[in-house]
């Protein structure tokens, strides 16, 4: 199967592993999945590097290059944006406020994968896959 990890599915696996549930774990770790992290998801954690909270405590304890790397060492994968996916229409479409989840299923679209998530709120779509 042809996954494309979200950002919390992502950071998770090689940050805290522990916190995947028993089925994201059986996901990511199938001998024949070809998992890989979209560049969409750097980007999003480059926006919360940038903005720390109010006491100035980051809201990640990974720089996003030190989430780049940590997949690179892991052999995961960046999936590169391209103007086929930016321009793509999500199918089916998606009524959502977070840009980042549609541009993720849209990245998963064109690129043949399912979207491993854990966020209930994309949970519908039937390029989303939530490991129960």
């Amino acid at each position: 199967m042809r996954l494309l990890l979200d950002t919390h599915i992502a950071f998770w696996l090689v940050v805290e592993p522990e916190t995947l549930s028993r089925a994201e774990q059986v996901f990511v770790a199938v001998p024949d999945a070809e998992l890989a992290v979209s560049v969409i998801s750097l980007w999003e954690l480059r926006i919360k590097w940038q903005r720390p909270f109010v006491s100035g405590v980051r809201k990640l304890p990974a720089s996003p290059a030190d989430m780049l790397a940590l997949w690179t060492n892991a052999g995961i994968p960046i999936a590169d944006l391209t103007a086929d996916v930016v321009i793509a229409e999500l199918m089916p479409a998606f009524a959502h406020s977070d840009p980042f989840d549609e541009l993720l299923l849209m990245h998963a679209q064109q690129t043949g994968r399912r979207l491993l998530t854990r966020d209930r709120k994309i949970a519908d779509h039937p390029i989303a896959l939530v490991a129960a």
